[in-house]
């Protein structure tokens, strides 16, 4: 119940759940994304379209195989729908209560309940062509739908006045905040800098009206 409440907290407030990722990804029309989950959670994304995006098969190549009580939290608007994987009996792979589905342009918290880094490798297509996500007004949980790294001015994030990115600093244990706003008379900027992401990472946006992010992408650009 505590970690339930922490989450909710976090995401109303921004504060307080640390995230930590490494990954190693090759960008080809099928590919690969290895991402590290360090004990305790993690935001992440599922950035490649898998034949199944459920979790329970975008987690079956966790090295070592899925531990019992790693959890996902998406993150519905309201609270979070929760996934959780429990072994049953020795020996047997881990099962999932609530397979939930997260697709590129999406994200979640990620609780590793060990005390040692998960190498989780996530497999499937580059996402391609003219690609849209939604973006709600609030607070919600995003990503790239494209694995590629950069600030999201570069990425195409559609930026409007106000709006507000939070991003898990595992160093300092706390959010790095870059807002969108205007200093009249000059146009609107990232204060206090664009933010930047990395591949496999998601991130907090608060936007005070709905929107959509597109994108025309092609690997052979």
């Amino acid at each position: 119940m505590r970690t339930k409440t922490l989450l909710l907290a976090a995401a109303l407030t921004a504060v307080g759940i640390a995230t930590s990722m490494a990954q190693v990804y090759s960008v080809n029309a099928v590919g690969y994304v290895r991402t590290t989950l360090k004990p305790g959670f993690s935001l992440i994304s599922n950035p490649l379209t898998a034949t199944s995006n459920k979790i329970s098969d975008l987690f079956k190549n966790t090295e070592g195989g899925i531990p019992d009580g790693l959890t996902v939290y998406k993150y519905n608007g309201a609270g979070y729908d929760i996934g959780a994987f429990a072994i049953f009996d020795v020996g047997t792979p881990a099962e999932v209560d609530n397979d939930l589905l997260l697709a590129p342009g999406e994200g979640a918290f990620v609780l590793n309940p060990t005390a040692s880094d998960l190498k989780v490798t996530f497999v499937g297509e580059v996402p391609q062509g003219s690609l849209a996500n939604p973006l709600k007004a609030g607070f919600s949980i995003i990503s790239s739908q494209v694995p590629q790294a950069g600030t999201i001015d570069v990425l195409g994030y559609p930026a409007q006045e106000n709006d507000t990115v939070y991003q898990w600093n595992t160093t300092t244990k706390s959010y790095v905040i870059s807002q969108f706003v205007a200093f009249a008379p000059d146009p609107a900027v990232w204060d206090p800098a664009p933010p930047s992401v990395t591949v496999g990472e998601a991130f907090f946006v608060k936007r005070s009206a709905a929107g959509s992010w597109t994108r025309t992408f092609s690997v052979n650009l």
